[in-house]
């Protein structure tokens, strides 16, 4: 059923909606149960009972829900949703049921949650809500209103609620799962279930509409605009601690894991690799017995620390966990609300007077249908690890928006995303989830103009430097992608961007003074000052605006703004003539953090080197400095990206492949996605850490858009010491494939493969060839 589960759910994002539908109320209206308080913690099920006179060739319904539901017919799972959006644009998901549909009598079931004040941040909510619309007339039958029913289930209460406290972080994912088993409506999603004694479900609200009609609107509609989330079995691989002998057939499903009555039973499990899932617990028996399970990306000792992620010894698991205390029925299945985030799994069982049966356990991996068309390959092996958990720590933190961290937020940053979004677009070649972002940020907005920080969210956060990145986000988009009607939308809220900075800017100093919000830098104690705005005139952040006005110029001239083009352009020399001027110390030969030379920084001239303010020979001594001088205060590996960038920028790109001793600390350690900053860490898998599965395309093989919309490629290897490299990515043409040796200490050759249509050139140390479409050799 897996399998066929993710297939299914991955054509259902070319399902199409009927227009009628998008430019009007719906005649379906939303639901809820009755006497049910509206913004409140609480769970329900919703069903509805039809016939059809044959089987449908297509049944094409519309549905969504507040916060989260999912989807049954006839009792089989078919989608979970709604995609996270805001009030504005709260996303439906459209999806042809006539797979699961039969002749006869059928039935729709749902559940829906809403975890109240508990929701995680990520989670913007109006109040308890389920809609579901059939595309035209004859699928109406199955519209939510009258004939269905609802039941407030209160076998659920929510747990492990104070994870921050416990684990001394900020984790705002939302609450476990308790569920009293004899409490649950067992069946309940199955067409021969009895629900006399439900609950007619009763409207909400005055309509259902579609973004840009109705008034008075609880919700405003929006199609999906990603694929659904797939799910696939993910068997557990290892028991790693028992307190008592255990035979690990059960993990395989071959046999069930007998537990006596009245004892109590740890086991401490191992994924080996970090992932992320909806565990299955299926049992049989065990009345009263309690199952408490734990999930954590790692261990920790006695001090709190971490240490090697594969190393147990004298550690104990610390993190969020689900209650299930089953009812003594057979065929019992515990599945949370919610995924989990774990490596580690522990499963800690008490019985009561019956013994219990766990007949299976196992995970449903889930998460964006991210699929891997790129590859890489050199003759050290050892960047094979960094590739394969590069991939991995991007594909966990890719879900319905791209996540900073899997485990302790799921919440949307700019910061993160921008780089999450390249990783994207050369591995995989989708730019969907990048599209999403981009209108989120667009759609979180505040009135100064200034995207949000982090979005969806329902909590205000607002980050100076990340509504920059946002900006950037959009030239990365423009570069890589011939998509103008889109990227025009965003031109205005890019003007707002820059002049609520242009606002900022000190008139005694010419560079940016004091910032109101939170002007986040890096994860470093020596930046603090510039993002709590206890220092004004930063260099970082006054030459990180100049950076981006640059961009935005080149996106201004080419929509036609050339008044606004000069003027960005003007601006940017301005900052970076000042900023020089006043914080550039000529005797240590680099910038200083800001003119009160009190502190120095890796980041200040990262972004001196990207934003022109250093020039010329100057640009080769700042950044042997930059990376040999350790009384800077160095850049954690989301801004090592950027350090990256600016050695391409100087024609330094070659010293990369040098630079990976941070992510081979990461492997040595045992980690199995890449972490959020250099040990103590708070989250093991941060997407922004990822950047080698871009810069081994982008930098190592040199592949870069070399005009708007990759009409044209530049192809600028940089392999260091390395001897061969082997390089593919897609392009909205088809793939682009590099196949290089280095002859010696000077010399390459090797094979270039662009798709039909696309030329470019081949740089190698000042000597440039044209490319052509087709295969062609190189020989310098």
């Amino acid at each position: 059923m897996a399998g066929l589960l993710a297939i299914l759910q991955l054509a259902a994002q070319s399902v199409p909606v009927n227009t009628r539908l998008l430019h009007g109320m719906w005649p379906a209206t939303w639901i809820t149960c009755p006497g049910a308080p509206a913004r409140d913690y609480g769970v329900y099920h919703f069903r509805k009972a039809f016939s059809l006179e044959a089987k449908p060739a297509h049944f094409i319904v519309h549905v969504t829900a507040d916060n989260r539901y999912r989807l049954f017919v006839n009792g089989k799972p078919v989608c979970s949703g709604p995609a996270r959006g805001d009030l504005y644009n709260w996303y439906f998901e459209s999806i042809d049921i006539a797979p699961y549909l039969k002749q006869g009598n059928n039935t729709i079931a749902a559940l829906v949650w809403n975890m109240g004040t508990l929701a995680p941040v990520a989670q913007v909510s109006n109040s308890t809500g389920f809609l579901l619309q059939g595309d035209t007339e004859k699928e109406y039958a199955v519209n939510t209103g009258n004939g269905w029913k609802v039941l407030h289930d209160s076998a659920y209460t929510p747990c492990s609620t104070d994870n921050g406290a416990r684990l001394h972080a900020y984790i705002v994912t939302g609450p476990g799962d308790a569920v009293q088993g004899n409490s649950y409506p067992w069946g309940w999603e199955q067409p021969e279930y009895k629900d006399d004694a439900w609950a007619a479900a009763v409207p909400v609200g005055t309509g259902t509409t579609p973004v840009g009609y109705g008034t008075d609107n609880y919700w405003t509609l929006a199609p999906r605009n990603i694929p659904l989330f797939e799910e696939t079995q993910q068997r557990i691989q290892v028991i790693r601690r028992s307190s008592q002998p255990v035979s690990p057939a059960f993990l395989t499903g071959a046999a069930p894991l007998s537990i006596p009555a009245n004892s109590h039973l740890r086991i401490l499990l191992d994924q080996t690799f970090n992932t992320v899932a909806y565990p299955e617990l299926h049992t049989s028996r065990g009345k009263d017995a309690v199952i408490k399970l734990t999930y954590a990306e790692a261990l920790f000792d006695k001090d709190g620390q971490k240490g090697n992620r594969s190393s147990i010894e004298g550690k104990e698991i610390l993190g969020n966990y689900d209650i299930f205390q089953p009812d003594g029925g057979s065929n019992r299945t515990f599945r949370p609300l919610w995924f989990r985030t774990y490596r580690y799994l522990e499963l800690e069982i008490s019985t009561g007077t019956e013994p219990l049966e766990i007949t299976d356990l196992y995970g449903m991996r889930t998460g964006y249908p991210l699929q891997l068309k790129a590859s890489f390959s050199c003759n050290d092996s050892s960047l094979r690890q960094i590739w394969e958990t590069g991939w991995r720590t991007a594909q966990l933190c890719a879900g319905e928006t791209y996540f900073d961290c899997p485990y302790y937020e799921q919440l949307q940053y700019e910061g993160d995303t921008r780089i999450q979004s390249l990783i994207s677009l050369y591995t995989s070649g989708d730019d969907r989830l990048m599209r999403k972002a981009l209108l989120d940020f667009y759609h979180s907005r505040t009135p100064d103009g200034q995207p949000q920080g982090r979005y969806p969210s329902n909590r205000l956060q607002v980050i100076p430097t990340f509504s920059l990145f946002w900006v950037t986000m959009i030239h990365d988009y423009w570069m890589q992608r011939q998509d103008d009607a889109f990227l025009r939308q965003f031109m205005s809220a890019v003007k707002d961007v820059l002049d609520w900075h242009e606002r900022g800017i000190d008139s005694a100093t010419g560079m940016l003074g004091p910032l109101s919000w939170w002007s986040f830098i890096d994860w470093l104690p020596g930046l603090d000052n510039f993002s709590n705005g206890q220092e004004n005139n930063s260099a970082i952040r006054t030459l990180h605006y100049a950076f981006t006005l640059a961009q935005a110029a080149q996106l201004a001239d080419y929509f036609g703004q050339k008044e606004n083009a000069a003027h960005w352009r003007q601006l940017a020399a301005s900052l970076n003539q000042h900023t020089y001027q006043l914080c550039f110390d000529q005797g240590k030969g680099i910038f200083a953090d800001a003119p009160s030379k009190k502190s120095y920084s890796q980041h200040a001239n990262i972004m001196g080197v990207l934003s022109g303010a250093i020039s010329g020979s100057q640009i080769h001594s700042v950044l042997d400095k930059v990376l040999t001088d350790k009384s800077l205060s160095q850049a954690t590996f989301y801004y090592r990206f950027y350090l990256t960038q600016a050695l391409k920028q100087a024609g330094m790109a070659d010293v990369y492949y040098s630079q990976l001793g941070p992510w081979r600390d990461m492997l040595a350690l045992g980690l199995t996605t890449f972490a959020e900053k250099p040990e103590p860490t708070r989250s093991d898998c941060h997407a922004w850490a990822s950047s080698p599965n871009y810069d081994f395309l982008a930098t190592i093989c040199g592949i870069m858009p070399d005009a708007p919309g990759f009409r044209r490629v530049l192809i600028a290897p940089a392999p260091g010491a390395l001897t061969t490299i082997n390089g593919s990515l897609p392009h909205p043409a088809g793939s682009i494939t590099v196949s290089l040796k280095r002859k010696n200490e000077r010399g390459i050759s090797g094979v270039v493969t662009l798709p039909p249509g696309l030329t470019g050139r081949f740089s190698w140390r000042g000597r440039e060839v044209a490319l052509h479409e087709g295969s062609q050799q190189i020989n310098f």
